[in-house]
């Protein structure tokens, strides 16, 4: 058995630890992985699409720069992404509105592959409240993101963000099935380990960039099982061995039309 990096070559995954996302998998080379991306935000939005490994010393996923992707709305837009090296194609005119449903269609070695993603309604990121905590003499921090959920339910939230000028990234997912119509009550628990290389220790002085985006269910379902695929979520490792996409005909990742706030805090 051969491990591979799912989805992101370097993706890390925090929920009540830090844990960077290493799967046992096997018999997955050669399958398609594509991420794509849209926001509220200006672009330019890119989708990348390239094939799963079982096994590289540098993980790097090998480019499919012959595919045709096609970006469109339900309200009749419609673009044809430009291919500009390393599996990324670029879309030049398209532009995200929330309330939309987006439709990702990826036609790459005699396959096609679709995917659609609806853009929630924003939810205003209106600040973080740092808190603390002792364990065995060491302290963590903490940031609690300042929102309050519409009483309506069914809004999901991916909440991601980096430490200093460091390109590691962490992913928290919430719903409203707990806390639903309420200001937000759960933080995000920033890591607390350099045991090894790489790992990240946040203390005093550090600035954490925190992004929050709004997210349509089947992104959240994706998120939720990547947290628990990688033992970080509730009740550990599950089967099967990949997130369930929303990407049609076996396509490994994720198209996510979503919002996107970000914010930034200091420890103290």
């Amino acid at each position: 058995m051969k491990k591979i990096f799912l989805i992101i070559a370097a993706l890390s995954v925090m929920s009540s630890c830090e844990k960077e996302i290493d799967l046992e998998l096997e018999n997955e080379s050669g399958k398609i992985v594509i991420e794509g991306n849209i926001t509220d935000k200006a672009g330019p939005y890119i989708v990348k699409v390239t094939k799963s490994v079982a096994f590289t010393d540098e993980n790097q996923y090998p480019a499919i720069a012959n595919a045709q992707v096609v970006l469109s709305d339900n309200a009749g837009h419609s673009e044809i992404l430009q291919y500009i090296g390393g599996g990324n194609y670029q879309a030049s005119t398209f532009t995200g509105q929330p309330g939309r449903t987006y439709t990702l269609t990826v036609k790459a070695e005699g396959k096609e592959y679709v995917a659609q993603s609806t853009m929630p309604e924003p939810v205003a990121f209106e600040g973080l409240q740092q808190d603390s905590f002792a364990v065995a003499g060491e302290t963590s921090y903490t940031l609690l993101p300042v929102f309050t959920d519409p009483p309506a339910l069914g809004n999901r939230y991916l909440f991601s963000f980096t430490v200093n000028n460091n390109p590691k990234k962490f992913f928290s997912e919430f719903s409203d099935n707990v806390n639903n119509g309420l200001p937000n009550q759960r933080p995000l628990l920033l890591p607390n380990d350099d045991s090894d290389p790489g790992d990240i220790k946040v203390v005093p002085g550090d600035i954490i960039y925190v992004e929050m985006q709004c997210i349509d269910e089947k992104v959240y379902t994706f998120y939720s099982a990547l947290l628990q695929l990688s033992g970080s979520g509730p009740g550990g490792g599950i089967t099967p061995a990949n997130p369930p996409s929303n990407i049609s005909n076996g396509a490994l990742g994720y198209f996510s039309a979503h919002t996107s706030e970000k914010l930034s805090a200091v420890i103290q």
